[in-house]
C-alpha cells in the first residue's frame, strides 16, 4: 500500500480572473504533489472556487446576469489558468455544487445544535471585498487591515460561532505541534496577535444579501463564507455528519494546507475550531506563502500592475513561467517580478545552464558516436564528482521539500545541471576526440548522459514539459524515482533521437519592446 498525501490549495475567489499573483500558489502545490507522486506516494491534490458572498451578487446586478451564471465564468476562467499551467490537480470543485451545499447546511446545523452556533446581532465595521468584519481597533488608519480599503457599518441579526470555548485546546495544539503552521514567523503572529488578545465570536450567516447556502431552520439566513468555503476541503472528500466516504477516511487529516499568507488567520484558527467542534483531526501542516509582487508592489486593478499566466505562457512558454515562479519565491519573503527578471533567469539557467548542456551532450554523441550511447571505457577521479553530485541530490530535495523549501529543491536539480557543464569544461570532450582517445571518451559522454536522465527525472515535478522532452531526446524510458539510485541508467547501445533546442536564447530588447506594443 503506497502512503497517503494530501495537499489543497484555498480555493480562488470567483470575483475575477485570476492573475499570476493567484496562480503561483497552484503552481506550488502542483510541484509538491507531483513530487509525492514521482517519490511512490498515493496523492490526492484538490483546489478550487469559492462562489458565494455579497460581493459576488453586487458584480452579478452590476452585469445584470444572475451570481450562478457569473461565478460559471468566472469558474471557468480560474479552471484554463489552472490548466494553462499544466496542474495535475485531482479533484477542481466549486462551492455552488449541490452535494457541497446540503452538506454545509447539516454541519452548520450540527454546530447549532451543539450549542457551538447562537442567534445574536452584529454590529461593526465590515468590509464587503474581504467579506470581514473588524473592530475600530483592529482598523489600519480607519481602514481594513487586510486590504486597505473602506470599511462601512454594518448591523443586523448573524449567528455566531463560539470561538473561544476551544482557544485555550488550539493554543495547545499549536504548541505541542510545531510543523503545524509554517513558517515559524507566522505560527507566533497567530498566537500573540490573534489567540491570545482573545478570540471574538466569528459571524457565520448573513442576512443583508441572498447569494449563499441558506440555513435550513431560518432561511432568512444564509451561511457566512467561513463555514461555507473552509469546509470544502472535507465536503468533497465525501465528510458527512451522517456517515462519512471511504475516501474520505482514507485520504483525511490533509497532509498540507497551501495558502496565502493573508488568509492564514482564518485557516489556522477558524479551520482548526471548526473541526475540533466537528471532532475531527487537523491538517498536519498549513503553510502560509509569501506573495508574488510586481516589482515592489501586491498586483491589484486599481494600480494596472496585474498580470494573467495565460498572456506569460504565450510570450515565454509554460515551463519557464513555472521555473521563474517556483525559483523565484522564497520560503518565507515577498518575491518579485517583472519581465527583465523572468528573461534574465529564462537566459541564464533554463537556455544557458539546461537547454545549452542538453544540446551540447547530444550533439557530442552524434558527432563521435552516431548518436548511440556509448559503454564506459577509461574513468578517472574526476568523474566520481559529477557522480556524487547526481547520487546525492534525492536525498537533498527530499530534505528541501519536507521543508517546503520548493525553490532551494530546484535549486538543487540545476545543481546538476551546472555540475554536469562544469565536468564538460573539465574534460573538454573535443579534446579527447582530436587525441583519439575514444575509451576516455567514451566514460565523458556516458557519464554526461547520465546525469542528464538523473537530473530530467528530479526535474519532473518542477517542469514536467521539458522534462519529457529531453526524455525524448534521450530515447530511454527509464525515467523512475528508483532508476536514480545508481549510475547506471543510460542503457547502452540505445540510439538518441535528434537534439532540439529546450529553450532558445530571447533577445531581451527586442522582447520588453514586444511587451510594451502589446501592453502586456
Amino acid at each position: 500500500m503506497k502512503e497517503k498525501f494530501y495537499i489543497s490549495t484555498a480555493i480562488a475567489y470567483t470575483s475575477s480572473k485570476p492573475h499570476i499573483g493567484n496562480t503561483y500558489e497552484i503552481v506550488l502545490a502542483d510541484a509538491i504533489a507531483r513530487y509525492k507522486r514521482l517519490t511512490g506516494y498515493d496523492v490526492y491534490f484538490q483546489t478550487g472556487t469559492d462562489e458565494h458572498g455579497q460581493k459576488i451578487e453586487q458584480k452579478a446586478k452590476e452585469q445584470g446576469i444572475k451570481p450562478q451564471e457569473y461565478v460559471d465564468g468566472v469558474a471557468l476562467e480560474v479552471k484554463k489558468a489552472w490548466d494553462v499551467m499544466n496542474t495535475s490537480y485531482d479533484k477542481f470543485v466549486r462551492t455552488t455544487n449541490p452535494h457541497h451545499e446540503k452538506v454545509v447546511q447539516k454541519i452548520f446545523k450540527k454546530l447549532y445544535n451543539q450549542g457551538d452556533i447562537y442567534l445574536g446581532k452584529y454590529e461593526g465595521l465590515y468590509c464587503t471585498p474581504c467579506e470581514s468584519f473588524f473592530t475600530e481597533s483592529q482598523l489600519v488608519d480607519g481602514k481594513c487591515p487586510d486590504c486597505g480599503r473602506e470599511v462601512t457599518k454594518a448591523s443586523e441579526e448573524a449567528y455566531f460561532f463560539k470561538l473561544q470555548n476551544y482557544a485555550e485546546r488550539l493554543v495547545k495544539y499549536i504548541e505541542e505541534h510545531p510543523d503545524f503552521i509554517q513558517p515559524e514567523s507566522r505560527k507566533n503572529e497567530m498566537i500573540n496577535n490573534f489567540i491570545k488578545p482573545g478570540l471574538q465570536d466569528l459571524c457565520v450567516s448573513r442576512t443583508s444579501f441572498n447569494w449563499g447556502i441558506p440555513v435550513d431552520f431560518d432561511s432568512k439566513h444564509v451561511i457566512y463564507v467561513w463555514i461555507d468555503a473552509l469546509t470544502n476541503y472535507i465536503t468533497f472528500l465525501g465528510y458527512d455528519p451522517d456517515g462519512s466516504s471511504e475516501e474520505f477516511k482514507k485520504y483525511w487529516p490533509a497532509d498540507i494546507h497551501l495558502i496565502g499568507k493573508d488568509i492564514l488567520r482564518f485557516h489556522t484558527i477558524y479551520w482548526p475550531i471548526m473541526l475540533m467542534a466537528l471532532d475531527l483531526p487537523l491538517p498536519k501542516k498549513i503553510f502560509g506563502h509569501p506573495w508574488l509582487l510586481f516589482g515592489d508592489d501586491k498586483m491589484s486593478k486599481s494600480k494596472g500592475n496585474i498580470v494573467f499566466a495565460d498572456e506569460l505562457v504565450n510570450l515565454y512558454g509554460v515551463d519557464a513561467v513555472r521555473y521563474y515562479m517556483i525559483h523565484e519565491m522564497p520560503f518565507a519573503n515577498d518575491g518579485t517580478f517583472t519581465h527583465e527578471l523572468l528573461i534574465e533567469r529564462y537566459n541564464s539557467d533554463l537556455a544557458n545552464v539546461l537547454g545549452n548542456l542538453v544540446n551540447r551532450t547530444i550533439s557530442m554523441a552524434q558527432k563521435y558516436f552516431d548518436g548511440v550511447v556509448p559503454e564506459i571505457g577509461i574513468q578517472e577521479d574526476i568523474d566520481k564528482e559529477l557522480i556524487d553530485v547526481c547520487l546525492n541530490a534525492s536525498e537533498k530535495i527530499e530534505t528541501k521539500m519536507n521543508e517546503c523549501k520548493v525553490a532551494d529543491a530546484i535549486d538543487e536539480v540545476f545543481e546538476i545541471f551546472r555540475r554536469a557543464n562544469k565536468y564538460i569544461d573539465e574534460t573538454m570532450p573535443w579534446a579527447l576526440a582530436k587525441e583519439g582517445n575514444t575509451e576516455r571518451l567514451k566514460t565523458v559522454i556516458y557519464n554526461l548522459l547520465e546525469a542528464i536522465r538523473i537530473g530530467s527525472v528530479l526535474l519532473r515535478p518542477y517542469l514536467p514539459e521539458t522534462s519529457d522532452k529531453i526524455f525524448e531526446q534521450l530515447n530511454t524510458q527509464n525515467n523512475s524515482f528508483d532508476s536514480i539510485k545508481e549510475f547506471n541508467g543510460m542503457d547502452v547501445e540505445i540510439k538518441l533521437n535528434q537534439p532540439s533546442p529546450l529553450f532558445v536564447r530571447i533577445d531581451k530588447n527586442k522582447k520588453l519592446e514586444e511587451i510594451m506594443s502589446n501592453n502586456v
